[in-house]
C-alpha cells in the first residue's frame, strides 16, 4: 500500500479530475505493491462509468503489470476499452513508481465517449465513405469476468475451437493465458483445465513447454 501522503495526493488528484472533466470521466488508483489483483483499487472517482468500486481491481493492465518487469513498464495513452454493458471509454494509464522507477501503481482515467461515438458515426454517414474500426479493450468488473475474457482471447489467438484444438493448439493458448498474468488469479487454473479439458498435471506441462517456446 502507498504511504499516507502519497494516497492523499492520488485521493486529491482523482477527486479533482473528475470533477474538472464531470460525471463522464472515471478516475482510478491501482495499487501494485500489495500484489493482489483481487482488490487493487484503493482510489476511485465516477466508479459508475465501469461499474467498479474500492476493493475491487482486475484489469489487463493490473494483471500486465504484476507479471512483467516493473521497471519497463510504458505508459498507455489514448486507447479505447470497452465495459461489459457495452460503453466504450477512452482510457489512458499512467504508472506510479518508486525512486528505484519500478511501478508501484496505477493512476488511470476511463472517459465515456459513447455518445460523442454515435454522434460521429451518424456524421461521418454525410462526411466519409470509409468506415475506422478498432476493438476496444474489456474493461470487466471482477475476476472471474476478467479470466473468462483471457480465455475467450486465448481461443482467438489459436483460431480454432477447443473441440479441434491439438496439442500445439492447446499450448499456443496456454502460453497466451501465461504472458497475459491469468494464472496471477486464484484458482485460475481449475478453470482453464475444465475450459480445456486437460489435467492440472498437463496444465503444468503446457506452461514449461510455453515457456521454453517464449
Amino acid at each position: 500500500m502507498f504511504d499516507a501522503s502519497t494516497l492523499h495526493f492520488l485521493f486529491r488528484l482523482a477527486k479533482g479530475l473528475s470533477k474538472q472533466f464531470g460525471p463522464n470521466c472515471e478516475v482510478v488508483v491501482h495499487d501494485l505493491i500489495s500484489n493482489d489483483p483481487d482488490s487493487s483499487i484503493v482510489a476511485i472517482e465516477n466508479g459508475h462509468v465501469t461499474g467498479r468500486k474500492v476493493g475491487d481491481g482486475p484489469s489487463h493492465v493490473v494483471l500486465e503489470a504484476l507479471s512483467s518487469d516493473r521497471s519497463k513498464l510504458e505508459d498507455h495513452i489514448c486507447y479505447l476499452t470497452r465495459t461489459r454493458d457495452g460503453k466504450i471509454l477512452k482510457s489512458s494509464t499512467f504508472y506510479i513508481r518508486d525512486d528505484d522507477g519500478d511501478a508501484v501503481g496505477i493512476f488511470g482515467i476511463n472517459y465515456d465517449i459513447t455518445l460523442m461515438l454515435a454522434m460521429e458515426t451518424s456524421l461521418k454517414q454525410f462526411t466519409s465513405t470509409e468506415q475506422e474500426t478498432q476493438e476496444p479493450e474489456a474493461i470487466s468488473r471482477n475476476v472471474s469476468d476478467l479470466l473468462d475474457e483471457l480465455i475467450e482471447q486465448s481461443v482467438k489467438v489459436v483460431g480454432k475451437p477447443v473441440a479441434l484444438m491439438n496439442k500445439d493448439d492447446k499450448v499456443k493458448a496456454i502460453q497466451f493465458l501465461n504472458n497475459t498474468g491469468a494464472f496471477l488469479i486464484t484458482k485460475s487454473g481449475d478453470k482453464v483445465c475444465k475450459f480445456f479439458g486437460i489435467s492440472k498435471y498437463t496444465l503444468y506441462s503446457y506452461i514449461d513447454e510455453a515457456k521454453e517456446i517464449k
